[in-house]
């Protein structure tokens, strides 16, 4: 056998080798797929409906409990979040909603590649504009008006623990359609001082009410900080170290915000800042909570862990505002609050 016949009867062997890999992956996955949109015994019930974004009194999220409205963006009434939940045609990552404005974050996952896209919606859940995204989506958020909306996505890495991850977070004024594609081209005033620097990321807007003020994470040479932002003036200044994913109380005056416990770990405590007093306040959770919280009220915040027992499923949790009290299980099998 010469020597170029051999090679190509290794190239054609590897190439059949590497075709049964995906073709197994592929299967995997359908598999497990399958299996997920299975209804289990014992879930929640979940029912095909129409859901709109200008109604009162609903808690929204993206629906988490295994069956065919997996994924699905999906609503209880506010006062009952045990009940039934209805469940929409349209399936996020990541949602969040406020005024009749939508961002839905979506992730589709194939073998060779996989697709990520921002979707704004109005108050019929109906697509107004779609935007590629240039990884896998985080964090979303919506102005209180609904006139701003921000997203963060991991354009490395896979979360905030990784040893080597960035982000990048994107701002769009919804009159306008201007897009800013990254909060990193805004002017930076560290600890009263201009600053620049090649390592900086952003992500976990929160928007105040006045429809240019905004809070978010700043990270640069190992450390966080709480920025307030202006989005006129297209820059930031930093507040206080070790804060991430912030997110603004209805009355403007609180940023319920995860705080790293430990050096370099991903353990992180709930907490609430005081932006007057700059006070810290440990919120009564001792699980570590990886989100951006939600206010469900000025007394309240909603927040997702980790379901005990199922890998990649998460249920929301709540606690008083004030470290006082206890948290209790809000809605099973759920992620992404946003109260209506």
């Amino acid at each position: 056998m010469t020597s170029l016949r051999r090679r190509l009867l290794i190239l054609v062997a590897a190439v059949v080798l590497l075709a049964g890999l995906a073709t197994g992956l592929v299967l995997h996955a359908a598999d497990r797929a399958d299996e997920a949109n299975r209804p289990q015994a014992g879930g929640p019930a979940v029912s095909s409906g129409k859901l709109t974004l200008d109604r009162k009194n609903l808690l929204t999220f993206v629906n988490a409990a295994a069956g065919p409205h997996r994924t699905a963006v999906a609503s209880v009434p506010s006062a009952d979040p045990g009940a039934g939940r209805t469940a929409s045609d349209l399936k996020c990552a990541r949602f969040y909603a406020a005024a009749g404005t939508g961002i839905c974050l979506q992730s589709d996952t194939g073998v060779l590649k996989q697709s990520n896209r921002a979707l704004l919606l109005d108050a019929e859940l109906r697509t107004v504009r779609t935007f590629p995204l240039a990884g896998i989506p985080s964090r979303a958020r919506v102005s209180p008006s609904g006139r701003f909306v921000a997203w963060t996505v991991f354009v490395s890495g896979e979360s905030y623990a990784s040893a080597f991850f960035s982000t990048r977070t994107s701002l769009l004024d919804t009159r306008t359609m201007k897009l800013v594609p990254s909060l990193e081209t805004f002017s930076i005033t560290l600890d009263g001082k201009p600053y620049k620097a090649a390592d900086v990321n952003f992500w976990g807007v929160t928007f105040a009410s006045d429809d240019d003020t905004f809070y978010a994470t700043l990270n640069t040479a190992d450390k966080t900080y709480l920025v307030r932002g202006s989005i006129s003036g297209k820059s930031v200044t930093t507040l206080v170290e070790n804060v991430e994913c912030p997110s603004l109380s209805p009355d403007g005056t609180r940023v319920a915000f995860k705080k790293r416990v430990l050096s370099r770990t991903d353990l992180w405590r709930e907490y609430v800042l005081d932006l007057r007093t700059l006070r810290e306040t440990p919120l009564a959770e001792r699980h570590s909570v990886d989100d951006q919280a939600t206010w469900l009220d000025d007394d309240t915040v909603a927040y997702a862990l980790p379901t005990e027992g199922k890998v990649g499923s998460t249920d929301l949790w709540s606690v008083p505002a004030d470290g006082k009290g206890t948290p209790r299980l809000l809605i099973a099998g759920a992620s992404s609050p946003a109260p209506l």
